[in-house]
């Protein structure tokens, strides 16, 4: 962008700044000018593309599996940058039983007062942080089957490409509960507009492909519940992340927004440099509820920490007994393991964590693949994770234990 100098020239320079974004150039980016024809979706609703996951089984399970991904992520980065996944769960009965774990994990925390909001008042809606890791220590049952399933997979892949990291976070919009402000997401979503102006250009564009945004629909969501309100074709705008705080992009956001209203077990993924923000509830009886997916990059940093190797060692005994039973495939076991446990490598010690078979180390989602192949028993495999939790580590406390 130009930036005028003292002397009355211009620079090119690689930073932007909050004050020289013009609502011109933002509402330009919009237009839906080139796209190319999409070859999978059922349909398009506001823009936004519908893919009905029960007429695209073979599609994903087969070769051509890597052009809806490349569809997708077409979508993601050019297209609407949102995409719904209709029926991605038909089997909602794991979907009732994670809801019925949720409202009590609520009820428990909420002894504790209520959980804040980024980009909501407080007490507003009710919310669960890490709901990822509590839904799996406290039902590792329900987190395996809610997990199998191959569409959210799929989603993370297109994206993200494999070794990603899945946390999730519940939030449940009350009948009478305000919406959201219009905001971007993680990562330069969450900074002030000063500092994200202090990264370059390039980190800017780079901010998007770190993290994919999700949700699943744990209750119907009719437009008057208010589903996430959705700006299509925003993350196309470069500075958006020092724009979006601005009053005139705002109102622009308020006065165009679209909405999709989604049924128990569906899903919907978008860039989280998206414009977007949740709904008002103006129902008098819906309890809107979605598990919110925030996905991260094996090259990224995810916003929440996770015990993986407490919900690795959770997860272990459940797989295992769920495969020697066959009442859940491998391809089914993979997706719960991506889901889990940490896919990437590093970052680790190599003096005690060596390569392993390649350039990089095991990682923990690979020993649990190995494990559940090998048939370990539980306490063999709670060892190795032991061992493998010391290899990262640099202090001199715990011990290498033989796997």
């Amino acid at each position: 962008m130009d930036c005028e100098r003292g002397d009355n020239l211009t620079e090119r320079t690689n930073w932007y700044r909050e004050s020289d974004c013009q609502l011109g150039d933002f509402v330009k980016a919009l237009e839906a000018d080139g796209e190319r024809p999409l070859r999978y979706a059922a349909r398009s609703i506001q823009a936004i593309p519908v893919y009905e996951c029960c007429d695209l089984e073979e599609v994903v399970s087969s070769d051509e599996r890597i052009r809806l991904l490349s569809e997708w992520a077409g979508v993601l980065r050019d297209g609407a940058g949102v995409f719904v996944l209709k029926r991605a769960i038909t089997d909602t009965r794991c979907v009732d039983e994670a809801t019925a774990v949720f409202e009590s994990i609520i009820e428990a925390e909420k002894k504790s007062g209520p959980a804040a909001d980024h980009f909501a008042k407080a007490g507003a809606n009710d919310r669960i942080w890490n709901a990822q890791e509590k839904l799996c220590v406290t039902a590792p049952g329900v987190f395996a089957r809610y997990f199998s399933n191959q569409w959210l997979t799929a989603a993370a892949e297109a994206w993200l490409g494999p070794c990603f990291q899945v946390t999730s976070q519940v939030n449940v919009v009350r009948p009478g509960g305000e919406a959201q402000q219009a905001h971007r997401d993680y990562h330069l979503g969450f900074q002030t507009a000063e500092v994200a102006a202090s990264f370059p250009a390039h980190v800017h564009e780079m901010s998007a492909f770190l993290t994919l945004q999700g949700a699943v629909a744990h209750s119907d969501m009719p437009i008057e519940s208010g589903p996430t309100k959705l700006l299509p074709y925003s993350q196309r705008y470069a500075q958006g992340y020092v724009a979006w705080r601005r009053a005139d992009f705002r109102e622009y956001f308020e006065n165009n927004f679209v909405q999709m209203p989604l049924a128990k077990g569906d899903a919907i993924f978008f860039n989280p440099a998206l414009f977007h923000a949740a709904g008002s509830n103006r129902t008098s009886h819906v309890q809107r509820m979605a598990n919110l997916l925030q996905i991260s990059s094996a090259y990224g940093r995810a916003m929440e920490a996770v015990n993986r190797t407490r919900m690795s060692e959770t997860l272990f005994p459940v797989l295992r007994d769920r495969l020697k039973t066959g009442s859940m495939t491998e391809l089914e076991a993979l997706s719960v393991i991506a889901s889990c446990a940490e896919g990437y490598s590093f970052p680790t010690n190599l003096d005690r964590d060596p390569p392993f078979k390649g350039l990089a180390p095991e990682s923990q989602g690979e020993m649990m693949v190995r494990a559940l192949r090998e048939d370990w028993a539980p306490t063999r495999f709670a060892r190795a994770l032991a061992t493998h939790a010391w290899r990262h580590g640099t202090g001199e406390s715990g011990q290498l234990i033989d796997s």
